[in-house]
């Protein structure tokens, strides 16, 4: 059965394409601000199987979001839940049909390896940030396997100190619940296994975006609290979680 999953969702995630293109596509010709994008990612993640459910509430005014990071499927659920321009390896730009559809959204993409170039990164970011789209960062740099948390890269959360504009900083828990080990992307997986693994997975994938406290930026003396601050607040969310779903302890 699970070729006929796949190749179900991957006709549910062509029309999803077709219905958004055209409306996205004229938009961009008239030079408007499109809304297709994320509403392409919030019915491609259902499309591949995910149903995303909300918890709490984006902070008011322009935000910057830090998430953790276990799969792909974590941009159509963050993306279709709040619009937000994701910031991305460059490599992914260069990946057929999705590189292009990331930039539609207003990706930025930026290299880990040219140190030399992290100040034009960060003055992309910044300029980003003029706008007044929501910004996510996946801090971790990488997709863990959704059970734990990585530390923090906070090199590019320089940009909010001072930011652009006035912003808050939203941690944002992505939860799978017990399907997290079996949806992560780590290792050495490869990234095309990893989309036909997940689309050949049988049955629904809930998902919950969890909206934590936000907090102001300019009450952190640097780059570095700010990661702590953030992952702090995720991985608080992550072990409330894990030990409400526990089951409970047999009696004595």
């Amino acid at each position: 059965m699970a070729p006929l999953r796949r190749a179900g969702r991957l006709a549910a995630l062509a029309g999803s394409l077709l219905l958004c293109l055209v409306p996205h596509l004229a938009c961009r010709l008239v030079g408007r601000r499109s809304p297709w994008p994320p509403r392409f990612l919030g019915l491609a993640a259902r499309s591949v199987g995910a149903r995303v459910r909300v918890e709490g509430y984006p902070a008011e005014g322009d935000i910057f979001l830090l998430a953790n990071h276990v799969s792909w499927i974590d941009i159509l659920a963050l993306g279709g839940a709040t619009g937000a321009a994701f910031v991305s390896q460059d490599g992914v730009a260069r990946w057929p049909v999705v590189g292009w559809l990331a930039a539609q959204n207003n990706t930025l993409f930026v290299s880990r390896e040219r140190r030399g170039g992290l100040s034009r990164q960060i003055d992309a970011l910044r300029t980003a940030m003029l706008g007044h789209q929501p910004v996510a960062l996946f801090p971790e740099g990488t997709t863990s396997d959704g059970i734990g948390l990585l530390p923090f890269k906070p090199t590019l959360l320089a940009v909010l100190l001072p930011p652009p504009r006035p912003v808050r900083i939203q941690p944002i828990h992505i939860d799978y619940g017990p399907a997290a080990p079996d949806i992560a992307w780590v290792g050495e997986e490869p990234a095309l296994h990893n989309v036909m693994r997940i689309l050949g997975r049988k049955g629904a994938l809930p998902v919950t975006i969890r909206f934590l406290a936000p907090f102001d930026p300019a009450d952190c003396a640097d780059r570095k609290a700010i990661a702590a601050l953030a992952r702090d607040r995720i991985a608080n969310s992550i072990a409330a979680h894990q030990r409400s779903s526990a089951p409970p302890l047999p009696p004595v």
